[in-house]
Parts: structure tokens; sequence; C-alpha cells
């Protein structure tokens, strides 16, 4: 057990190869002079951290007592190990901090075998001379604020077998070369921002125990890993990996691919995994039977299938490992019972099986049969005919049925048989109809829309939050939840549409958004539109939740729509910055959360969803928060609006018009990242910024106090927050704020750019400030 425990923390495995290196060494050892120098050295550009304070000219490096923060092994009178460890959140080091310059002394230990410095507040790139450790065997330096690609002379270390990149800034997608690193067995690279595709190359690498890459911005399917036989740990989680399930060895212990994009079924073989201890497909988009033999695998500890689309029937008697922990089939389509080996009474066990059609006595949070079955079959879940138990029972119901008839003729006759006909003609006739109101109208091709699987656009990654699936709703919920419209439900004007408050039957508010179509719009095919709407649900959007047609009645084409959103109850983002009238104003560190939150909406609504959504009325009154302060972003673009309406959105007090001056040209994009300069302006300043011109203004002290020292930046800054606050972080959001505000289009960051630049703030502010900081987590992307 104590081995397997090593496989989920890759760091661990450093503990026991410093223990057999030390085992051979001599009791005195002196290094040779340019390596005691160079250790000095390394201090100094540490900017001598108290951690090293036991290191000095005098110091008889090979001798000193290893502890929590510092190890150095040496071996004929040269390092072979050093580890160095900070404090957590440890901030950046000082701007006059050269990685180039550390890295150049790092080189000067040519018979380096394991490099560890983690949480040092390194900053930088990555130089490619680090491959001049040519017997580099382990290299970690997890816990930084290293940034850019992972270079390429990495590919050159043919020794190393352990590699942890772990939370830092590294970008762009994993390298097709690392095969070239055919003894690896260790690749941790999670928490950072890699992007695209994973390489084919991957496949080849059998000598890996341990893949990590969770906590990134990677994608696509991954390649075949049945060839990696050594393979035991495999985390995928918080990407956007998909559709297809991975193929994977059998001899895995740990599967993560928790919110992800995977979607189709479970296969088959998982079945066969007995080594498989922990898996975790949450948050996925998976369909189909759930197989309960997943339950009794010999090795399992750990299950989680939530927030998926799982279908079959669970009975009583089903059998499960009996050492098995932690359970969650929530928000499935289960039905059945629960087994009785889920001992809920258990102190050793965690169940959870919520939101489904299971019979739970006293448990409101499942669903009737009825919609088990309806969801199903939206999704494109056929049930199955001729396997499974639930077809069995079927079957079995079926037979005593005809049986039972059978007998009523021979015992009863044909009078029998006349009343029970004349009872069926009769239910039959006094059966109502069925209301086929909702989908009537031009819209003909809306509820093929609706039903086909290929269409459906259920909340990937907002069910733990409690965001319920997209759908139609009627007209009646819609009077009845605003009480017909009337004058204490209306919220405002937003620029496409009018805004109303409303209470569905459940209890739970929603923000209806009111858009009248012309009879020349009306004729719209509104499939496509649709689509894409029920696609806008995210952590900093007000997710739309569905929508609803009203129709003309002389020829039923749509004469409004109604679209619901989540409603958002902690006022906007002005109110708790600029006004804060009656309640604490936002701190820094929750301002740049904020911040953060919003280029997260802006980056989903132009890249997450296709075709991409741009001049999106970004303003700051337009940024809501919810009870946590997180920021979400309503009265963005939608497609209806954008092909029927042309409406032109506004700066409070300026058109686009007077603002795509400034632009020269009509590129959304950077009309978004505009706005977000405004926004970001006003998030600095704290004072409402109300026209065009103010902005100017604005622009021109932010400019000045750039280029003053630190105490014309505090100047700048609300008063608020001028004490809470780190000036490194400060300028920053500066100087991102400044490129965003460019006069020319071409001049203004990409949205990823402002995004990076919004994280390193955080994180600087997150080890540097006094004030508890409230930090975005990277987990939560979309």
């Amino acid at each position: 057990m104590a081995t397997s425990l090593l496989l989920f923390k890759p760091s661990c495995l450093l503990i026991p190869l410093i223990t057999l290196l030390l085992v051979p060494l001599s009791s005195q050892i002196s290094l040779y002079p340019a390596q005691t120098w160079s250790l000095l050295r390394i201090q100094h550009l540490l900017n001598y951290p108290p951690i090293l304070r036991p290191w000095h000219s005098n110091s008889t490096f090979c001798n000193l007592e290893p502890n929590p923060h510092f190890t150095i092994v040496c071996y004929s009178n040269s390092v072979t190990q050093l580890h160095i460890t900070g404090k957590p959140f440890s901030p950046s080091l000082p701007k006059t901090f050269s990685i180039d310059s550390f890295v150049t002394t790092l080189t000067r230990f040519p018979d380096l075998k394991v490099l560890s410095l983690t949480s040092l507040g390194l900053w930088g790139p990555l130089p490619a001379k680090i491959a001049r450790l040519s017997n580099l065997e382990i290299l970690n330096v997890s816990s930084n604020f290293l940034y850019g690609t992972i270079p390429h002379e990495i590919s050159n270390l043919t020794n190393l077998e352990t590699l942890i990149l772990d939370h830092n800034l590294f970008d762009g997608p994993l390298p097709n070369w690392v095969n070239s690193l055919q003894l690896l067995a260790v690749l941790s690279l999670k928490n950072n921002i890699l992007n695209g595709t994973l390489p084919n190359s991957l496949s080849s690498m059998i000598s890996l125990r341990i893949i990590d890459l969770s906590l990134n911005d990677l994608s696509g399917d991954v390649p075949d890993l049945t060839e990696l036989t050594n393979l035991e740990v495999l985390d995928l989680g918080n990407n956007s990996f998909g559709p297809q399930f991975p193929k994977l060895g059998v001899k895995l212990v740990t599967i993560v691919l928790k919110n992800n994009r995977f979607g189709g079924s479970i296969p088959s073989n998982l079945e066969s995994y007995n080594f498989l201890q922990r898996i975790d497909v949450s948050s996925n988009k998976f369909v189909g039977p759930f197989p309960p033999s997943l339950l009794s695998l010999p090795s399992v500890r750990y299950i989680n299938i939530a927030g998926n689309r799982f279908t079959g029937m669970l009975f009583k008697n089903i059998s499960c490992n009996d050492q098995l922990e932690y359970v969650d089939l929530s928000e499935n389509l289960l039905s059945g019972m629960v087994p009785s080996c889920l001992d809920l009474g258990s102190k050793d066990k965690s169940v959870f099986y919520s939101q489904n059609c299971l019979s739970v006595m006293g448990d409101p949070t499942q669903h009737p049969d009825p919609f088990c079955q309806t969801q199903a079959l939206a999704a494109g879940i056929l049930p199955e005919k001729k396997r499974g138990s639930k077809s069995m029972e079927k079957a079995i119901v079926a037979t005593c049925v005809v049986v039972g008839v059978v007998l009523c003729a021979l015992l009863v006759g044909i009078l029998v048989l006349y009343i029970f006909k004349r009872k069926n003609v009769r239910t039959i006739v006094l059966r109502p109809p069925r209301r086929l109101k909702e989908n009537n109208g031009s819209t003909g091709n809306f509820s093929q829309t609706m039903t086909d699987s290929r269409y459906i656009s259920p909340a990937i990654k907002l069910g733990a939050l409690g965001i319920p699936s997209y759908r139609t709703f009627s007209l009646e919920e819609i009077e009845a939840a605003t009480n017909n419209f009337d004058t204490s439900s209306f919220i405002g004007e937003c620029s496409n549409g009018q805004m109303y408050r409303g209470s569905l039957a459940d209890g739970s508010l929603v923000a209806i958004r009111c858009l009248k179509l012309k009879k020349k719009q009306a004729s719209i095919n509104f499939r496509n539109q649709i689509e894409i709407i029920s696609k806008l649900r995210h952590r900093h959007l007000t997710s739309a939740l569905g929508h609803c047609f009203e129709y003309y009645l002389d020829d039923s084409t749509v004469s409004r729509i109604f679209y619901i959103f989540e409603f958002v109850p902690n006022g906007n983002l002005r109110s708790n910055i600029s006004h804060g009238v009656g309640r604490q104003r936002l701190t820094w560190p929750q301002r740049i959360s904020a911040a953060i939150g919003v280029a997260k909406g802006i980056q989903f609504l132009h890249g997450g969803i296709i075709p991409g959504l741009f001049r999106n009325n970004l303003k700051i009154s337009n940024v809501l928060l919810d009870q946590n302060f997180v920021a979400k972003i309503s009265c963005y673009s939608l497609p209806i609006i954008e092909q029927s309406m042309q409406t032109e959105t506004q700066l409070e007090g300026a058109s686009n018009g007077e603002k795509d001056k400034a632009d020269g040209t009509d590129q959304g994009e950077k009309v978004d990242v505009y706005d977000f300069g405004v926004l970001l302006l006003e998030i600095l300043c704290g004072r409402p910024i109300q026209s065009y011109y103010e902005v100017g203004i604005m622009r021109n002290q932010l400019q000045l106090s750039l280029t003053g020292d630190r105490a014309a930046r505090r100047r700048f800054i609300d008063p608020v927050v001028n004490k809470s606050c780190s000036d490194e972080s400060l300028k920053t959001v500066m100087e991102i704020c400044m490129r965003c505000l460019s006069k020319e289009p071409a001049q203004r960051p990409s949205v990823e750019d402002v995004l990076w630049n919004l994280q390193f703030a955080a994180q600087v502010l997150a080890r540097s400030c006094e004030a508890s900081p409230l930090t975005p987590s990277r987990s939560s992307r979309s």
C-alpha cells in the first residue's frame, strides 16, 4: 500500500532516491572551490532567502545536515543532488533577478543528477542551457513563475526519468519531441496554461508510469496509450479533451478524466482493470448504460461518475468491493434502487446519488422515472431490447400479462372480454389531446433540433454549481414567473431587450430577456441560433437556462422571444467598486479576481463556441457578482440579436460609432478588448466613467502615472485599495489596461494575453499582499 501511495504524488519519488544516494557517501567531502563559489552565487541570485542562512563561505556544504528546505548530496568532490524548497506562496523574485544567470550558475555542477527547485519565486522563460546538465535524472521546478514554451533542448536530457513542471505558467502545446526522453517515468505538467492537442509520439513512451496533465487548456482526442504497459497513473482532469474515451492499458491504478468533453459510453474492457483503485469521469458528456461491475473491481476504492448521462437500472443485490470508500453517482439518469452494499451508515464510506430517478424514500432530489426516460431519448440513448436486467424484467411482466388475459378468457368468457374492450374504448375517447403550442409556427425545424442529440448541449462543467439543463419554457411559465410582466418585475433596458426578474414554480430566481421581432424578422429559421444559445453556459457568464417563443395569431410566426438566464443577486461590479453605497467596496485581490473572471468569460464567448460571439456590449454595469463575488457577464451578444436586430451597442454615454472611430476597424475581438480596458480603468481608479471623453482623460492620467514613480501610481488608484496591493501587481494591471486602450486596434493585446497578465498579477499578489488574497482558481475552466 505504501508503494501505491507514491503513485499519487510524483514529488514523493525524490525521497527514496535521496536516501539511496546518501548511503555510500563518506563522512567528510570537500567540494571543488568553483562549486562552493557557485552555491554562494545561487544564494545571492535568490536574494539571500532565510532558508539558506546556514550557507556561508566557510560552510562544508556536503556535510550540512539535510532539512525540509535544502539538501545537498555530493560524490567525489562534486554536487550530484541539489534540493531547495521555499516557503509556500513565496513571491516572485525582484525584477533584477535573471533566470539566465541563475541557470548558467547551475551548469557549473556537471555531475548533477537530481535538481529540485520549488516555491522559490523563479520567473522568466526556462533557458535552453538547462540541457547542459546532461546527467540529470530528475528535474523539478514546480510552484514558480516560469513561463513560455518548454524548451526543445530538454529533449537532449536522455537520462531524464522524472520531469515535474507543475504550478507554473508554461504555455503552448506539449512538444512532439517528448518521446526523445525514452527513460522518462514521471511526466507531470499540471496547473499550467498548455494548449493544443497531445502529440501521437506520447504513445511510444513505454517507460512512463505517471502522466499528470491536469488543469491546463489541452483539447482533442487522447493518443492511443495501450502500449504504455507500465502506466499506472493518468490524470487529464480539467482540460477540454474528448470526445473519445482514451485507449488505455489494463494496469492503470488511477484514471482521472473529470471536467473534460468526453462522450459516448464507457468501454466494456474497463471491467477487466483489476489494478484500478481510483476512477473519476465526472462532469463530462458520457451516455449509455453504467456498468455496475465497476463497483466490484478487485482493487477499486474511489468511483465518481457524477454530472453525466449514464442510464441503467440498479438493484439492491448488486455486489461491491468491501474496501470501496467513495462513490458519487449524482446527476445521471439511473433508475431502480440503491445497492445495499453502498451502506450509508458506514463511517468509512462516502456515497452520493442525488438527481437520478432512484427509488429512495424521502429523497426530494430524485426525479420520476419518465424524466430519465425522456432525457435519455433526448440525448439519443435508445433503450436496449435484448439484454440487461431491465429488458428481462419487462419481458417477465409482459409474459405474466398475456397468461393472465388467457386465464381470464377461459374463466369469465366472452362477456368479460367485451366489457374490457368497452372500457379501453372509453379511455381512448376521454383522453385529452396533447398540447403542441410551443412547437407550432415558423420554426418547424426547431423541435427536430431539440430532440436531435447532435444539438443537445448539457451543462458540462456547471452541473456541480446547480445550473439546470437548457430547456424550452412555456409562455404560461414566463407569465407566472413575472406576474404577467408586472412593473415590479421590470429590471431595466438592456441594449438588446427588456429585462425582467422572475420566480419559477420551484422558487428559483431567473432573469428574463424579452426581444420583440418585426414581421420581416419573424420568418428567420432559429435552429442554428438556438443551438448556439443552448451552449452559453460558463462560470463567468449569466448562463442561458432556456427560451420561449410567442407567436403572431394570424400566421403563427414568432412575435417575441424570451431568453431565460440564471439570476445573479449581488449587484453589478460598478456598485461594488465605484459606488459602494451601504456596503464594503471590493478589495484589490477581489478586483483582480473579478477582472480575471470577466476575461475568462470573454475568452469563452470568442472561442468557446462556434461561431464565436463578438462586440458583447461589455461595460462595468453589465458585469454582475454572485454571492461569492464571482464575476458574470450579462447582456452579452446573442446570435439572433446579431442577425435580426443589428442593434448598436453603446458604451455608457458614448455610441459604438464614437468608439469605432478610435478602433479604426470592425474587428469584433479588438472592440471587446477595448471595452475591457475601460472596465479595467474603472476598477483601478474606483470612479465611474460615464463617457468616451472621460476615457480619454483617464487614459492620459494612467499613462503619466506609469511613467512616474511608485508614488505616482499610488495617487492614480482608488484610495480604498491603496494599502492592500503590491506595487508589482498594480503595475502589471496598469500596463495591460493601457495596452487595451490603445487607439490602434492592432496594438491591443489578445484576450489570452490579457488573461495571462492578470493571472500573473494575481499570483504575485497572493504571495506578497498582507490582506487575505482572493485569487481565482484555475481549476474552474470552461
